[in-house]
């Protein structure tokens, strides 16, 4: 039975905010999508940005062309640049906020010039404060980009093992997706999709055309296409429940993905 406000706000000061029932209370609310219509894209910083301009032209005038009938969100991988300055700084020891600050840097950077080069067209990159206007930018002009690094800084969350951040680009690319509430959620790589294997470096690796989140753990999928705990993101989303990875190397795959074809791999939620 839904909870009053009032029944909420006696929670809400009387409980832990960790309280069971006060959890279970405000989960009731009914969700409330900010963008539905908008779609996600993510450009892989060392898969697309970093080969340069065979690779990035292309989908710059694919992207133009998409935003006719699309209203496309676009966030930037920070690539290789990136992995130099984790494996410096982690040799000084340096911990992981230090290191994700780092790679958002590089992150900033490749939106800078992907917004430089859609600047022609209206497009423009945001961060920060800039993000409150992307409504505005999505009516006027259907288009804009931001670095997809997730803003924790020192605050991030260190993995397990090691001091490289385990959530990056990818994972914040899809933290906007899910927050506001986007229509889908499309990953630009250099790889067909998902395969049972690193196809770069395993020539008997096949190809995975869909699959569950729970699937790819069971199997052990840790060298994955995506950042593993971008996975666990993804099971304990509300709006964004799969995610579907192309080749951005092929053109046309971007399009054909925004209009709801399945061209690379879908991973779901379930």
């Amino acid at each position: 039975m839904a909870q009053t406000t009032a029944e909420l706000d006696a929670l809400l000061s009387q409980r832990s905010l960790t309280d069971a029932q006060l959890l279970a209370a405000a989960e009731q609310a009914s969700d409330f999508r900010i963008l539905p219509d908008a779609s996600v894209i993510k450009i892989g910083g060392q898969s697309v940005i970093d080969r340069g301009r065979a690779a990035v032209y292309p989908l710059i005038e694919e992207i133009v062309a998409a935003r006719r009938t699309h209203k496309l969100l676009i966030g930037t991988g920070a690539g290789t640049r990136a992995r130099h300055l984790y494996s410096i700084a982690a040799e000084l020891n340096l911990p992981a906020g230090v290191l994700s600050q780092l790679g958002a840097s590089v992150a900033d950077q490749n939106a800078e010039m992907l917004g430089q080069l859609l600047a022609r067209h209206g497009i423009s990159k945001v961060d920060g404060a800039g993000l409150s206007a992307v409504p505005l930018y999505l009516a006027e002009v259907h288009a804009v980009v931001f670095a997809g690094m997730p803003p924790y800084a020192l605050w991030t969350r260190p993995a397990a093992e090691g001091v490289i951040p385990p959530y990056r680009t990818d994972a914040g690319c899809f933290l906007l997706a899910e927050q506001f509430g986007c229509k889908q959620m499309v990953y630009v790589k250099d790889e067909n999709g998902l395969y049972t294997a690193n196809p770069k470096t395993a020539k008997d690796a096949t190809f995975i055309p869909k699959i569950s989140v729970d699937e790819m753990k069971a199997r052990g999928l840790a060298d994955s296409i995506l950042e593993f705990p971008m996975l666990d993101l993804l099971k304990q989303a509300k709006h964004v429940r799969e995610v579907q990875v192309v080749n951005g190397l092929v053109p046309g795959n971007l399009t054909r993905a925004l209009a709801g074809e399945h061209v690379g791999t879908i991973i779901t939620a379930r």
